[in-house]
């Protein structure tokens, strides 16, 4: 069954430690952080120290997403804001290899985020290295985009390259996932859904993401 990893973008900003608590009680099973410097990506939201306030309202993985420029120079403060999985665009740093080791020796997970236009055979050389590969079915920078179709061509290919190369690997897809398209990104190899609107707006979040994950049709 797909784990589903609602987006705070989309939350309550006034009043985040409550909905960060609900969705621990709302059967979510990671909390997905999307970090933004407004140079990386044209959009500004949170950093550290918010990560660092709300870490205390639930004991769920933070799946924190940075869209940040020298995201090497910030990985370790994430990590003590409360990171457990840390994904980062390797088109935003020359340094990659040195942050998945950073990121593993602190004793993280890590992954690379690919924006829709960025192809799979980049990260393949680091593909053993990695904990997640993050797939945006939208460009990264703001919540409530359409899923963009060919987004299930690229899970299916990376799927592929999780059984050929690292059976652990996680697949994370974010971007438009609706219970529309939920099934079709769960059957192309998806392991975790990122949603952001289509949980905080619909009116009982825990039927939402128990929608979601499939278990009631």
């Amino acid at each position: 069954m797909i784990k589903i990893a609602p987006s705070i973008l989309s939350a309550d900003f006034a009043d985040m430690g409550r909905e960060i608590e609900n969705l621990e009680k709302s059967y979510a099973d990671f909390i997905h952080c999307d970090v933004m410097d407004g140079v990386f990506v044209p959009n500004i939201t949170f950093g550290m120290p918010m990560i660092k306030a709300v870490r205390r309202f639930s004991a769920l993985p933070f799946d924190v997403h940075l869209m940040i420029e020298r995201p090497e120079k910030y990985v370790g403060a994430f990590i003590d804001a409360g990171a457990d999985f840390i994904t980062f665009h390797e088109a935003a740093t020359d340094k990659t290899g040195e942050i998945l080791e950073l990121i593993g020796a602190r004793g993280k997970k890590c992954g690379i985020a690919l924006n829709p236009d960025i192809p799979l055979d980049g990260v393949e050389k680091y593909i053993e290295k990695l904990d997640m590969i993050l797939i945006m079915s939208v460009f990264a920078g703001f919540g409530g985009q359409k899923f963009i179709p060919d987004s299930l061509k690229k899970i299916e290919a990376a799927a592929a390259l999780k059984n050929k190369y690292n059976k652990n690997l996680l697949i994370e897809v974010d971007g438009g996932v609706t219970l529309d398209n939920i099934r079709d990104i769960e059957n192309a190899g998806a392991d975790i859904a990122v949603a952001g609107s289509s949980v905080f707006g619909a009116p009982d979040k825990a039927e939402r993401i128990r929608l979601l994950k499939g278990e009631r049709q």
